[in-house]
């Protein structure tokens, strides 16, 4: 930065016009200094030329390094001294979307119309972007359905728009009418499922990518898909991901690598978890640490989650919040309440940490597990912030093993109002009357049940096969093969039955 003050002052003391190299080396340094280069091009006698504005447009589009604003690119706008060309507008559509200027991407939209250039396919995708990003998917697509001709890029972004906003029928409705599909096209199909919690569409269309193998998975790709295989417990598709990652030379990618170690976590593979985050040596970051914190703590591998966040902290990795979480969680699975409590009082004196809910309900868990129960409901009682459903659910449990009928009543009748449909909180409390012998209580809460007609939702199961997510109900006649699959478990009763074998079909399956 000081040799280019040098060279400005060089240029200014001899009458040198070097302003376009001055401008290219203040936008292009690591840290750009946007403002040195925005007034050295308003400050010069004569007008710069339309590339310089637009290197500078395009730099604020960028965020100029986190450090910017949109105000000073719009003045710069306003007083530019040359003719803008279609390049510049193309800049100006990047730069309203990058800091959420809708209004002003509408206005320097009506100045494009006005200037009369083509509306070829760059400025055509700057612009759908710029409304796709903003939620104005209704003019997104008009200007998606005025093309005459589209590219894949337009297609890519309509559908990212409609991801982005949960709308995923219009997405898919276009991915599949696109005539060519590249791995973006993908890509933003599987994140647009796994972001919306939709997993099994998320894998499917995963999967077919992988079958029909004309487009390969990028690393994006992959960090997309792994969070479905994690919440459906696809275990097949995961392990078949973590070997073409391998082949790939994809395992020095952080996002990959910790989108595995989630998978493996959830999907109840530790060792394979710790394997993985052992190979990542020097890339491993704070969310690393903390999925495996976490993990760990989950398979009751408390000592192992509290020395990781020792070694963490040892490291220079300052923890967050979610660290807490999975610390307070490995004392919970330890049993641990003194060690919990220390950590807990001090999140705030020394890891400038305010608790927040999901810390108090940690706490209410530990307390309540090992026994203090009469505490954890004084904790929530203080808490300073109102208690949900899950801090209540963790006290009712408690009360449940520790047989406290006065306060799982408290806790159940907070449930009542926060979850009136959920009848698994009424049972426990039923268990609760009839592990103290309180009969009457228990009729009462079936009455209760039966009068609110409370319905418990029909449970599934989730079988996996060849990468493929099979979901089945009771008496489930959605699946596409569901004759062959009866056909099949008659022939197999057929067979139970020669060898003996007399299904007891009065059998009660309790709540």
């Amino acid at each position: 930065m000081n040799q280019i003050k040098q060279i400005h002052g060089f240029v200014l003391r001899n009458g040198v016009d070097d302003i376009q190299a001055l401008v290219l080396q203040l936008i292009h340094l690591p840290s750009p200094n946007l403002r040195y280069a925005h007034a050295l091009l308003l400050s010069h006698p004569s007008p710069p030329s339309t590339f310089l504005y637009n290197k500078l447009f395009q730099a604020y589009a960028r965020g100029g390094g986190g450090g910017a604003s949109f105000e000073p690119c719009a003045e710069l706008f306003a007083s530019m001294r040359r003719s803008p060309n279609p390049h510049t507008f193309v800049f100006l559509f990047s730069a309203c979307a990058a800091f959420a200027r809708p209004g002003h991407g509408r206005a320097i939209h009506a100045r494009f119309l006005l200037s009369g250039f083509p509306f070829d396919a760059f400025v055509a995708t700057a612009l759908l972007d710029l409304y796709a990003k903003s939620g104005l998917l209704d003019s997104a697509r008009r200007v998606f359905d005025e093309m005459p001709t589209r590219d894949v890029a337009l297609w890519n972004s309509m559908i990212r728009g409609y991801s982005r906003y949960g709308d995923l029928d219009k997405a898919r409705e276009l991915f599949d009418a696109m005539p060519f599909r590249n791995v973006i096209s993908w890509t933003s199909m599987v994140s647009g499922y796994t972001q919306n919690s939709r997993y099994e569409e998320a894998i499917n269309v995963f999967s077919r990518m992988w079958e029909e193998g004309e487009v390969k998975p990028n690393e994006v790709t992959l960090a997309s898909v792994l969070p479905a295989c994690a919440h459906l417990g696809a275990m097949e598709l995961g392990m078949k991901i973590e070997a073409y990652v391998r082949n790939n030379g994809m395992l020095r990618n952080v996002f990959v690598c910790n989108a595995l170690l989630e998978m493996f976590a959830k999907c109840g593979d530790i060792e394979h978890a710790k394997k993985v985050f052992d190979e990542m040596g020097v890339i491993r970051n704070l969310c690393s640490y903390n999925t495996m914190i976490m993990g760990l703590a989950v398979h009751g591998k408390w000592h192992e989650s509290l020395e990781l966040f020792q070694e963490m902290q040892a490291r220079g990795i300052s923890p967050d919040d979610i660290t807490l979480v999975g610390v307070l969680l490995a004392c919970t699975h330890g049993g641990l309440v003194d060690e919990g409590q220390i950590i807990f009082d001090s999140m705030e004196k020394d890891f400038r940490i305010t608790p927040k809910l999901e810390h108090y309900g940690c706490m209410v868990d530990l307390l309540g597990r090992a026994g203090y129960i009469k505490e954890a409901y004084s904790l929530i009682t203080s808490m300073p912030m109102e208690p949900d459903s899950v801090i209540w659910g963790a006290l009712l449990g408690a009360c449940s093993f520790h047989r406290d009928v006065q306060l799982a009543e408290i806790a159940a009748e907070f449930l009542y109002k926060l979850e009136p449909w959920n009848s698994g909180n009424l049972v426990i409390l039923s268990n609760v009357y009839a592990s103290s012998g309180r009969w009457a209580s228990v009729v009462n809460v079936w009455r209760l049940m039966k009068g609110k007609q409370h319905r418990k939702s029909a449970g599934y199961s989730i079988i996996e096969l060849d990468g493929n997510m099979h979901k089945f109900l009771v008496e489930d006649k959605s699946h596409p093969q569901f004759e062959e699959i009866y056909t099949l478990l008659d022939e197999i009763t057929m067979s139970m039955r020669r060898f003996g074998y007399k299904p007891n079909r009065n059998l009660q399956v309790e709540s």
